[in-house]
Order: structure tokens, then sequence, then C-alpha cells
């Protein structure tokens, strides 16, 4: 069965702009990504490199994500 995510779904209205999003937020989800990214080995520049070559942020999570799953860390 498909899972679905209301949010992946809404329009614009719901999913607040990144205009509006504190900073303090914004720092916090990044560094959390970086650490998940180490335990991974991927490296904060691996994944620049990543979204400069046209992944976007939510396929990024994503990538790191599904790498997490089938990592046997420490």
């Amino acid at each position: 069965m498909e899972e679905v995510h209301t949010a992946a779904n809404a329009g614009p209205d719901l999913v607040e702009s990144a205009t509006y999003v504190q900073p303090e937020v914004l720092e916090r989800a990044i560094g959390k990504l970086v650490l998940l990214g180490k335990q991974v080995d991927v490296s904060a520049d691996q994944m620049i490199q990543l979204l400069e070559s046209g992944l976007s942020v939510a396929e990024l999570v994503v990538y790191v994500a599904v790498a997490n799953e089938g990592c046997v860390c420490d």
C-alpha cells in the first residue's frame, strides 16, 4: 500500500514559504541532516554537490534516509 503524505500533496497555502520559517528551525533541521549524513558516510560537501547537481532538498532528505535504513551503524 502506498503511503500518502498530506503536506506533499498540499498546495502552497499549507506549506510555509522559506522566507517565513524561523532561522533557528532551519539551522536545527540542517544540523540534523548533516549528522544523519555523517552516520551514513555522506559528508556535507557531498550533500552540497548533490544539491548543485539538481537534487532537490526533499530528494536529498529521502536519499540520506534510505541510506540510513540500510546502514549498519555503530
